[in-house]
Protein backbone atom coordinates (compact mmCIF):
# COMPACT_ATOMS: atom_id res chain seq x y z
CA UNK A 1 0.00 0.00 0.00
CA UNK A 2 1.37 3.39 -0.99
CA UNK A 3 2.03 5.92 1.76
CA UNK A 4 0.43 8.70 -0.28
CA UNK A 5 -2.58 9.08 -2.55
CA UNK A 6 -3.73 11.69 -5.07
CA UNK A 7 -6.85 13.84 -4.85
CA UNK A 8 -7.81 14.90 -8.36
CA UNK A 9 -10.17 17.83 -7.85
CA UNK A 10 -12.38 19.80 -10.23
CA UNK A 11 -11.52 23.49 -10.02
CA UNK A 12 -12.98 26.66 -11.43
CA UNK A 13 -16.26 28.42 -12.14
CA UNK A 14 -18.51 28.72 -15.19
CA UNK A 15 -15.70 29.51 -17.66
CA UNK A 16 -12.27 28.51 -16.37
CA UNK A 17 -12.58 24.81 -15.47
CA UNK A 18 -9.82 22.26 -14.95
CA UNK A 19 -8.68 19.41 -12.71
CA UNK A 20 -5.90 19.88 -10.19
CA UNK A 21 -4.05 17.15 -8.30
CA UNK A 22 -2.84 17.13 -4.70
CA UNK A 23 -0.64 14.56 -2.99
CA UNK A 24 -1.81 13.61 0.50
CA UNK A 25 -0.43 11.25 3.10
CA UNK A 26 -2.65 8.30 4.00
CA UNK A 27 -3.70 7.64 7.55
CA UNK A 28 -6.28 5.32 9.13
CA UNK A 29 -9.92 6.41 8.93
CA UNK A 30 -9.12 9.51 6.86
CA UNK A 31 -12.24 10.69 5.04
CA UNK A 32 -12.56 12.92 2.00
CA UNK A 33 -13.50 16.00 4.05
CA UNK A 34 -10.39 15.57 6.22
CA UNK A 35 -8.28 15.27 3.07
CA UNK A 36 -9.78 18.52 1.78
CA UNK A 37 -8.96 20.15 5.10
CA UNK A 38 -5.33 19.07 4.65
CA UNK A 39 -5.32 20.92 1.32
CA UNK A 40 -6.94 23.93 2.96
CA UNK A 41 -4.06 24.11 5.46
CA UNK A 42 -1.40 23.57 2.80
CA UNK A 43 -2.81 24.44 -0.67
CA UNK A 44 0.15 23.15 -2.66
CA UNK A 45 -0.58 21.07 -5.74
CA UNK A 46 1.32 18.07 -7.01
CA UNK A 47 3.56 20.38 -9.06
CA UNK A 48 4.70 22.15 -5.90
CA UNK A 49 2.74 25.30 -6.72
CA UNK A 50 0.90 27.22 -4.03
CA UNK A 51 -2.70 27.65 -5.22
CA UNK A 52 -6.03 28.94 -4.00
CA UNK A 53 -7.59 26.57 -1.42
CA UNK A 54 -10.31 24.28 -2.74
CA UNK A 55 -13.87 25.48 -2.12
CA UNK A 56 -16.45 22.99 -0.87
CA UNK A 57 -19.39 22.84 1.54
CA UNK A 58 -19.60 21.05 4.86
CA UNK A 59 -21.66 21.20 8.00
CA UNK A 60 -22.39 18.43 10.48
CA UNK A 61 -19.70 15.98 9.30
CA UNK A 62 -21.97 13.08 10.32
CA UNK A 63 -24.22 12.62 7.27
CA UNK A 64 -27.13 14.64 8.60
CA UNK A 65 -26.98 18.09 6.96
CA UNK A 66 -26.43 16.94 3.36
CA UNK A 67 -24.23 19.91 2.45
CA UNK A 68 -21.08 17.98 1.50
CA UNK A 69 -22.62 16.13 -1.46
CA UNK A 70 -20.32 15.75 -4.46
CA UNK A 71 -19.20 13.25 -7.09
CA UNK A 72 -16.54 10.93 -5.70
CA UNK A 73 -15.03 8.78 -8.42
CA UNK A 74 -18.07 9.63 -10.51
CA UNK A 75 -20.68 8.58 -7.93
CA UNK A 76 -22.81 11.08 -5.99
CA UNK A 77 -22.49 10.72 -2.22
CA UNK A 78 -21.64 12.44 1.05
CA UNK A 79 -17.94 13.18 1.37
CA UNK A 80 -17.98 13.19 5.18
CA UNK A 81 -18.62 9.43 5.27
CA UNK A 82 -16.42 8.56 2.29
CA UNK A 83 -13.34 6.90 3.79
CA UNK A 84 -10.20 7.30 1.70
CA UNK A 85 -9.04 3.70 2.16
CA UNK A 86 -12.42 2.40 1.02
CA UNK A 87 -12.48 4.69 -2.03
CA UNK A 88 -8.98 3.63 -3.08
CA UNK A 89 -9.80 -0.04 -2.60
CA UNK A 90 -12.93 0.26 -4.72
CA UNK A 91 -11.13 2.10 -7.53
CA UNK A 92 -8.01 -0.08 -7.46
CA UNK A 93 -5.83 3.01 -7.93
CA UNK A 94 -4.09 5.63 -5.81
CA UNK A 95 -6.31 8.41 -7.18
CA UNK A 96 -9.63 9.75 -5.88
CA UNK A 97 -11.47 12.11 -8.23
CA UNK A 98 -13.74 14.79 -6.78
CA UNK A 99 -16.18 16.83 -8.87
CA UNK A 100 -19.31 18.91 -8.25
CA UNK A 101 -22.76 17.49 -8.88
CA UNK A 102 -23.91 18.18 -12.43
CA UNK A 103 -27.67 18.65 -11.96
CA UNK A 104 -27.26 21.98 -10.16
CA UNK A 105 -25.69 25.28 -11.19
CA UNK A 106 -21.98 25.45 -10.46
CA UNK A 107 -20.82 28.14 -8.07
CA UNK A 108 -17.13 27.30 -7.72
CA UNK A 109 -14.98 24.18 -7.45
CA UNK A 110 -17.10 21.60 -5.59
CA UNK A 111 -19.91 23.97 -4.56
CA UNK A 112 -23.24 23.98 -6.41
CA UNK A 113 -26.48 25.88 -5.94
CA UNK A 114 -29.22 23.53 -4.68
CA UNK A 115 -31.84 26.29 -4.53
CA UNK A 116 -34.14 24.45 -6.95
CA UNK A 117 -34.62 21.69 -4.36
CA UNK A 118 -35.68 24.14 -1.65
CA UNK A 119 -37.97 25.93 -4.09
CA UNK A 120 -39.66 22.61 -4.85
CA UNK A 121 -40.23 22.01 -1.13
CA UNK A 122 -42.16 25.29 -1.07
CA UNK A 123 -44.23 24.19 -4.06
CA UNK A 124 -45.35 21.03 -2.27
CA UNK A 125 -45.88 22.78 1.09
CA UNK A 126 -43.36 20.57 2.88
CA UNK A 127 -44.25 21.70 6.37
CA UNK A 128 -46.86 21.18 9.08
CA UNK A 129 -49.32 24.06 9.27
CA UNK A 130 -50.44 24.26 12.90
CA UNK A 131 -52.76 27.26 12.44
CA UNK A 132 -56.31 26.52 13.60
CA UNK A 133 -55.40 22.93 14.45
CA UNK A 134 -55.30 23.20 18.25
CA UNK A 135 -57.65 20.75 19.91
CA UNK A 136 -58.67 19.08 16.66
CA UNK A 137 -55.91 16.75 15.56
CA UNK A 138 -52.96 17.12 17.94
CA UNK A 139 -54.12 14.20 20.06
CA UNK A 140 -54.89 11.80 17.26
CA UNK A 141 -52.82 8.63 17.62
CA UNK A 142 -50.42 7.63 14.84
CA UNK A 143 -50.26 3.87 14.16
CA UNK A 144 -46.79 2.42 14.87
CA UNK A 145 -46.30 1.24 11.29
CA UNK A 146 -47.11 4.71 9.94
CA UNK A 147 -44.80 6.34 12.48
CA UNK A 148 -42.01 3.94 11.53
CA UNK A 149 -42.45 4.79 7.85
CA UNK A 150 -42.57 8.51 8.60
CA UNK A 151 -39.33 8.32 10.58
CA UNK A 152 -37.44 6.82 7.65
CA UNK A 153 -38.87 9.44 5.27
CA UNK A 154 -37.98 12.24 7.70
CA UNK A 155 -34.27 11.44 7.47
CA UNK A 156 -34.10 13.13 4.05
CA UNK A 157 -31.31 15.75 4.08
CA UNK A 158 -32.25 17.51 0.82
CA UNK A 159 -28.68 16.67 -0.15
CA UNK A 160 -29.41 16.40 -3.87
CA UNK A 161 -27.81 13.00 -4.38
CA UNK A 162 -31.07 11.42 -5.58
CA UNK A 163 -31.58 14.25 -8.08
CA UNK A 164 -28.01 13.83 -9.30
CA UNK A 165 -28.68 10.16 -10.01
CA UNK A 166 -32.02 10.80 -11.72
CA UNK A 167 -31.90 11.06 -15.55
CA UNK A 168 -35.15 13.06 -15.54
CA UNK A 169 -33.63 15.91 -13.50
CA UNK A 170 -31.75 18.41 -15.66
CA UNK A 171 -31.53 22.09 -16.53
CA UNK A 172 -34.00 21.44 -19.36
CA UNK A 173 -36.52 19.68 -17.12
CA UNK A 174 -38.92 21.02 -14.52
CA UNK A 175 -39.13 17.65 -12.73
CA UNK A 176 -39.04 18.22 -8.97
CA UNK A 177 -37.13 15.03 -8.34
CA UNK A 178 -37.50 12.04 -5.99
CA UNK A 179 -36.90 13.93 -2.73
CA UNK A 180 -39.90 16.23 -3.21
CA UNK A 181 -42.18 13.29 -4.03
CA UNK A 182 -41.07 11.45 -0.90
CA UNK A 183 -41.64 14.55 1.23
CA UNK A 184 -45.23 14.74 -0.03
CA UNK A 185 -45.69 11.21 1.28
CA UNK A 186 -44.13 12.18 4.62
CA UNK A 187 -46.33 15.21 5.29
CA UNK A 188 -49.51 13.64 3.92
CA UNK A 189 -49.11 10.85 6.50
CA UNK A 190 -49.07 13.32 9.41
CA UNK A 191 -52.39 13.91 11.26
CA UNK A 192 -52.04 17.68 10.84
CA UNK A 193 -50.22 17.58 7.53
CA UNK A 194 -53.13 15.73 5.95
CA UNK A 195 -55.07 19.02 6.13
CA UNK A 196 -52.99 20.24 3.15
CA UNK A 197 -52.98 16.87 1.41
CA UNK A 198 -55.05 18.06 -1.57
CA UNK A 199 -52.75 21.03 -2.27
CA UNK A 200 -49.66 18.82 -2.17
CA UNK A 201 -51.16 16.21 -4.48
CA UNK A 202 -52.31 18.84 -6.96
CA UNK A 203 -48.76 20.23 -7.00
CA UNK A 204 -47.61 16.71 -7.81
CA UNK A 205 -50.19 16.55 -10.60
CA UNK A 206 -48.87 19.76 -12.15
CA UNK A 207 -45.71 20.72 -14.01
CA UNK A 208 -42.62 18.95 -12.71
CA UNK A 209 -44.70 16.45 -10.77
CA UNK A 210 -45.11 12.70 -10.55
CA UNK A 211 -45.93 12.22 -14.24
CA UNK A 212 -42.41 13.29 -15.21
CA UNK A 213 -40.76 10.45 -13.28
CA UNK A 214 -39.30 7.94 -15.72
CA UNK A 215 -39.01 5.18 -13.08
CA UNK A 216 -35.27 4.76 -13.66
CA UNK A 217 -34.89 3.82 -9.96
CA UNK A 218 -31.39 5.33 -9.78
CA UNK A 219 -32.50 7.49 -6.85
CA UNK A 220 -33.00 4.62 -4.43
CA UNK A 221 -29.62 3.18 -5.44
CA UNK A 222 -27.66 6.28 -4.42
CA UNK A 223 -29.68 7.70 -1.48
CA UNK A 224 -27.25 7.90 1.49
CA UNK A 225 -30.10 7.45 4.01
CA UNK A 226 -31.59 4.40 2.23
CA UNK A 227 -34.97 6.08 1.93
CA UNK A 228 -37.43 3.92 -0.07
CA UNK A 229 -37.84 6.56 -2.78
CA UNK A 230 -39.32 4.26 -5.41
CA UNK A 231 -41.90 3.10 -2.87
CA UNK A 232 -42.77 6.74 -2.20
CA UNK A 233 -43.12 7.39 -5.93
CA UNK A 234 -45.56 4.46 -6.19
CA UNK A 235 -47.55 5.66 -3.16
CA UNK A 236 -47.85 9.23 -4.45
CA UNK A 237 -48.74 7.89 -7.88
CA UNK A 238 -51.74 6.13 -6.36
CA UNK A 239 -52.67 9.14 -4.22
CA UNK A 240 -52.62 11.52 -7.19
CA UNK A 241 -54.78 9.13 -9.20
CA UNK A 242 -57.41 9.09 -6.42
CA UNK A 243 -57.20 12.88 -6.12
CA UNK A 244 -57.69 13.27 -9.87
CA UNK A 245 -60.89 11.19 -9.67
CA UNK A 246 -62.12 13.28 -6.72
CA UNK A 247 -61.50 16.45 -8.71
CA UNK A 248 -63.44 15.07 -11.68
CA UNK A 249 -66.38 14.06 -9.48
CA UNK A 250 -66.37 17.50 -7.85
CA UNK A 251 -66.47 19.18 -11.26
CA UNK A 252 -69.30 16.90 -12.37
CA UNK A 253 -71.33 17.75 -9.28
CA UNK A 254 -70.77 21.50 -9.53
Amino acid sequence: MNEFFILKIFRGESKNQYFEEFKIKRRPFLNVISALMEIQKHPINIKGEKVEPVVWEQGCLEEVCGSCSMLINGRPRQSCTALVDDMLKQSGTDVITLAPMTKFSLIRDLVVDRERMFTNLKKIEAWIDADDSQGRVFNLPIPPDVEETRYVLSTCMTCGVCSEGCPQVSERSSFMGPAAISQVRLFNAHPIGTMNRKARLEAMMGEGGIAECGNAQNCVQVCPKKIPLTESIAVIGRQTTVQAWKNMIHLADS
